[in-house]
């Protein structure tokens, strides 16, 4: 008698635990925590860049353009030697469709010149992360390391200065100038442009080139007599990343090359890339 109790006890409360999942399911209450969520996940899904290929970066920069910023290709008389000059050498890529890069070396009887241009797609292997916000992640990452200084007042406002407006005491002058000898002028005052560079000139943020732009400006010292100044440039437009850096060498002793013809060269070279792009 008291087995014959039990049984129904037991069964009592299989029903009773039976009900209850029941009524959980008839609820509208969903057993399966992964459906929610993978739905959320793919509708979160953060939009691709807008760019999925990358241009060819050795045909990226016309002649002409690499006329002004090697002038030492003008001196090359032998046509193979000119010819290969202009087609640049591609840097090395395991990726042609995500980094592409060109670099041009050509020296004249006044400096040798190098000129480097790099493009990066960004990608972003994050479902939650859009292209253009790991490549806005990793300009700022550029930016930093870049080290510019603070923003002055009137840098906003001498950006786009003319080069009367924008030259200091003792730098050399610029081509085409009517000075009589714009060498002599830069040779005598190497040592004060060296020194001091004009507060418009000073690398910055720039905001007429792409999403977000800057600019670096570096003299340095190849042993202790010749100075080289190296200017970068870079933007990003979407999700793609350009990086343009122009080094110039006199070939005379305490010549300083000149910060705006440079800055004004590369900056020049940005806009043409950046058109094209966006093109």
């Amino acid at each position: 008698m008291l087995r014959k109790a039990y049984v129904p006890g037991v069964a009592a409360l299989l029903a009773a635990l039976l009900a209850g999942c029941t009524g959980s399911s008839d609820k509208g209450g969903s057993t399966d925590d992964s459906n929610p969520g993978e739905a959320g996940t793919a509708s979160a899904a953060a939009q691709p860049g807008k760019y999925t290929t990358l241009p060819e970066a050795c045909s990226a920069v016309g002649r002409a353009t690499l006329d002004s910023l090697l002038p030492g290709i003008g001196e090359l008389t032998d046509e193979q030697q000119r010819e290969s000059a202009y087609e640049g050498e591609a840097t090395a890529t395991f990726d042609t469709d995500r980094k592409v890069g060109c670099r041009w070396k050509v020296e004249s009887t006044d400096a040798t010149d190098h000129l480097l241009v790099d493009l990066e797609r960004v990608v972003s292997y994050d479902n939650s992360v859009s292209d253009d916000d790991e490549a806005e992640e990793l300009f700022a990452r550029k930016v930093t390391a870049a080290d510019l200084p603070e923003p002055t007042a009137s840098e906003s406002t001498t950006q786009s200065s003319s080069p009367s407006s924008s030259s200091s005491p003792g730098s050399s002058a610029s081509p085409g100038s009517s000075t009589p000898s714009a060498t002599s002028s830069a040779t005598s005052s190497a040592s004060s442009s060296a020194s001091a560079t004009p507060t418009d000139l000073q690398p910055r943020l720039l905001d007429d080139l792409g999403d977000e732009a800057f600019v670096d400006d570096a003299l340095s010292s190849s042993g202790s007599t010749v100075k080289q100044r190296t200017v970068t440039v870079a933007f990003r437009t979407s999700n793609v990343i350009v990086t343009i850096q122009y080094e110039e060498q006199p070939a005379t002793v305490g010549t300083v090359p000149d910060s705006k013809e440079m800055q004004d060269k590369a900056r020049k070279l940005a806009s043409q890339l950046a058109d094209s792009l966006a093109g």
